[in-house]
């Protein structure tokens, strides 16, 4: 049956997964997707800024300017309302980007910190080169307390467009957002030190104390934790309000110690004989143990991810770029934001230092050869992905918001905004020259960098896996799946359509993944499976069992050998000797090596698959996979 890539209710078929031993939640996909989105949300709540400041300048200010005070017996916080969204909710923001450095760093693309090195240095170059085009057009002027506000890549803005102008460009968006982590880390700590103008000792002794008592929360019980980490949380924020330093640092340095990890396969086990419990007695306090079971498992992390991320992209930043983005427009002040080193500083150094700082840096970062390090990108990509970073935004108007006042301000919006706009048609052109250039050229600068991330334990072996497709393809599809599980089976469908479509440049490859404390039957069908293979009948066998996943008892079992041709004797004989245990046995270890989340689990060359398996995304992924290592042999042959 073909499945329609625009069909948008089989792509939500082909989503499903059944857990097993290993789940990693909010997945950089999802991140990133988040992200992408968000940024539609960003650019419309600038739009409404824009026109509400200029249709009713007055009101604008007047609502943003209310204050809010928030008090228990004679302490409190007293805030305006855009105080109150830069200072309180953006904590949030800066919290989720915590999270996800420390998911990365400890699960992710920088597990393996010598990867971390050329984009910290590119983050470190692209914002040192534009602060200084900045301090060159303010030396000595008003403007120059303000350099801070050239200096950051806006994430959700940038990955957005991104999207639009390089929609495959998934290793690049990677890069990218990690670029963006660090811009955000370096420019918290510009915040803490250049924009805090007095800092009073006792709350600060008392925000260091909060921070040491919410890194210590991670001994306390599960079911305690969460709300002692709100009491020291926002005992942290309100000790930093009022030390003087920027609130906004909590939220990072709360993401930064929030453990993230993989669920240990003992506590999925247990949560499955918890909710087997609670199905055999439904009753409350059997339901809050498999509650918190369930829970207990997922790192902190991860659940954290997966409920701010959506506000802050979509509810958070965007109600921040209405509260800061909004000026009222008149040709006089255009007339002199475009004559004003501030207004300049800030476009210059954004368009122009932003992709040289990240070129040239990481060139010079390469050129120490003792550290051995690759570029992950050709060097037109890297390039292109300069001129996006160029994008700031979020950041650059919180710092300008602190460096200036009044008509300055106004001036550093207007600069912040038209970077922007540039730095979003730059980006279109850039990616127009690179998709033109030789496909020698591409090969060439793909054969220079570092290989991907291997995320399957264990190679692909001829002699030992089950293969359909050439030995010598460009792309190998593998799979851990289960016989029994219905998502194994929307799973088929699929895998046949891109045999077809791919022909000799896809081979794939079935390993067993039989999830026995959630499937009875799919045990003893991997087992038949094998007794098959080894009558020379494997694929014969697989195509049957995932045709006839709801009838897989032994009779079933038996009926399909017979209708293959196998030896009934030898068959019946294997399966009561559970012959071939050992060797589903040895893939199930390689799953649990390569911390697969669940069947279906897909890799392509190595790299763990995320999201959807449908058609249109499984192609989309192969594609890529195939034209990398075309290019790679094609490379290696000149």
């Amino acid at each position: 049956m073909a499945v329609r890539a625009a069909d948008t209710t089989a792509i939500g078929r082909f989503s499903g997964r059944t857990a097993w031993a290993r789940n990693i939640a909010a997945p950089l996909r999802d991140y990133l997707t988040t992200e992408t989105g968000g940024a539609l949300a960003l650019l419309a709540a600038t739009l409404v800024a824009l026109i509400w400041a200029n249709a009713s300048a007055g009101s604008y200010e007047s609502v943003w300017t209310t204050k809010l005070s928030i008090t228990v017996g004679s302490s409190g916080v007293a805030l305006d309302l855009r105080q109150w969204v830069n200072q309180g909710l953006m904590t949030f923001f800066f919290l989720v980007v915590g999270l996800e450095a420390k998911r990365e760093l400890a699960m992710g693309q920088l597990r393996e910190r010598r990867r971390v090195a050329i984009p910290f240095v590119a983050a470190l170059g692209g914002m040192a080169v534009p602060i200084a085009i900045y301090l060159a057009f303010n030396a000595g002027g008003s403007g120059s307390n303000g350099w801070g506000a050239a200096m950051s890549t806006d994430t959700a803005f940038a990955l957005g467009v991104l999207a639009l102008v390089a929609p495959g460009g998934t290793r690049l968006r990677v890069r990218l957002l990690t670029l963006a982590v660090f811009d955000d880390l370096v420019a918290l700590i510009v915040i803490a030190v250049a924009y805090t103008d007095h800092v009073s000792v006792v709350p600060l002794l008392a925000a260091i104390c909060a921070f040491a008592l919410l890194f210590a929360t991670r001994q306390v019980p599960h079911a305690a934790r969460a709300a002692v980490g709100i009491v020291f949380g926002v005992t942290l924020w309100v000790a930093l309000e009022k030390s003087g330093i920027d609130p906004v640092i909590a939220g990072l340095a709360t993401g930064l110690v929030t453990s993230a990890y993989a669920p240990p396969r003992a506590g999925l086990e247990r949560v499955v004989e918890l909710t087997r419990s609670f199905r055999e007695q439904p009753t409350p306090e059997l339901a809050r143990t498999a509650q918190l079971g369930v829970a207990s498992v997922i790192s902190p992390n991860e659940r954290l991810q997966y409920r701010l991320h959506p506000w802050t992209s979509f509810v958070i930043v965007p109600l921040f770029a209405l509260a800061n983005a909004g000026i009222h427009v008149n040709g006089g002040l255009l007339g002199d934001a475009y004559s004003s080193p501030i207004t300049l500083g800030i476009v210059v150094g954004y368009v122009l230092g932003k992709p040289l700082g990240i070129v040239g840096s990481s060139a010079l970062a390469l050129r120490i050869r003792r550290f051995g390090l690759r570029r992950s990108l050709s060097w037109p990509v890297i390039a292109g992905g300069g001129v996006v970073a160029g994008i700031g935004f979020t950041v650059s108007l919180l710092i300008s918001s602190l460096a200036f006042s009044g008509r300055e301000l106004d001036e550093a919006k207007i600069g912040v905004l038209t970077a922007a706009l540039l730095a979003s048609l730059g980006s279109w052109g850039a990616f127009r020259l690179i998709a033109h250039l030789p496909a020698r050229v591409r090969a060439r600068q793909i054969a220079g960098t570092e290989d991907e991330i291997v995320d399957l334990a264990e190679d692909v072996d001829p002699e030992r896996d089950h293969i359909r497709g050439a030995e010598d393809a460009l792309v190998t599809l593998v799979e851990y799946g289960d016989y029994e599980c219905p998502y194994c089976g929307q799973a088929e469908e699929v895998v046949r359509e891109l045999l077809v479509s791919f022909g000799d440049d896809l081979r794939y490859v079935w390993r067993h993944l039989p999830l026995n404390d959630v499937h009875a039957n799919a045990q003893i069908a991997a087992e038949a499976a094998e007794a098959a293979a080894a009558q020379g009948s494997f694929w014969e066998m697989h195509d049957r069992l995932l045709a006839h996943q709801d009838d897989l008892s032994p009779r079933d079992l038996a009926r399909y050998a017979e209708e293959i041709g196998l030896d009934l004797d030898r068959f019946w004989d294997d399966l009561r000797r559970h012959a071939h245990a050992e060797r589903i046995a040895d893939d199930v270890a390689s799953a649990d090596a390569s911390e697969v989340a669940g069947t279906p689990s897909f890799f392509i060359n190595g790299r763990r698959h995320r999201g959807a398996y449908d058609v249109s995304t499984l192609t989309a992924a192969v594609r890529g996979a195939r034209a990398r290592a075309a290019a790679l042999r094609r490379a290696a042959a000149s």
